[in-house]
């Protein structure tokens, strides 16, 4: 299967925070700003796939800086590597005070989606900026913790009940 180009991956968003996306502190909502990483993240994955994907965890959601009125959100996702099924993808989030011209990164996460097609074969990624060099120099350790989490999470939902407490 041939290289392909992180850059050819980038997903960029934007978005102006209204009054209607602000919770009772006056920032965005947490929730709209998960939809919009999982929505601008599925267009990256989709970008290397080329075939149905389906989100498989959002991880390492670290909230920087809250988003606030008059402020816009750029949502910029690329895919940071790539398994046999799995791809991860890197999200961030740079927020800018409209009034001011002031930009910060408000929210970095990674996210990972699984191909739906057990037999696809996905690419290899060839990290053309410095930025995407130090993400995907990290792809490795991030997809062994993930394989470890899974297994961490399979025993937690081992111990799970699923009835109801009044039943």
């Amino acid at each position: 299967m041939s290289n392909y180009s992180i850059s050819k991956t980038l997903s960029i968003s934007n978005h102006r925070v209204l009054a209607t996306d602000l919770n009772e502190h006056e920032t965005v909502f947490g929730g709209e700003i998960l939809a919009t990483i999982d929505n601008n993240a599925s267009i990256a994955a989709s970008r290397i796939a080329r075939i149905e994907t389906v989100t498989a965890s959002l991880d390492r959601v670290t909230f920087i800086a809250p988003f606030r009125l008059q402020d816009s959100m750029c949502t910029e996702s690329v895919v940071t590597g790539v398994g046999r099924r799995s791809i991860e993808v890197f999200t961030k989030i740079i927020g800018e005070h409209l009034k001011t011209g002031e930009r910060f990164l408000g929210l970095t996460c990674f996210a990972t989606f699984v191909v739906t097609d057990h037999e696809h074969a996905l690419p290899a990624l060839v990290a053309d900026t410095p930025e995407y060099q130090y993400l995907a120099a990290g792809y490795p350790q991030r997809q062994a913790e993930r394989k470890a989490q899974r297994a961490q999470q399979a025993d937690l939902n081992a111990h799970l009940s699923l009835e109801l407490p009044w039943s």
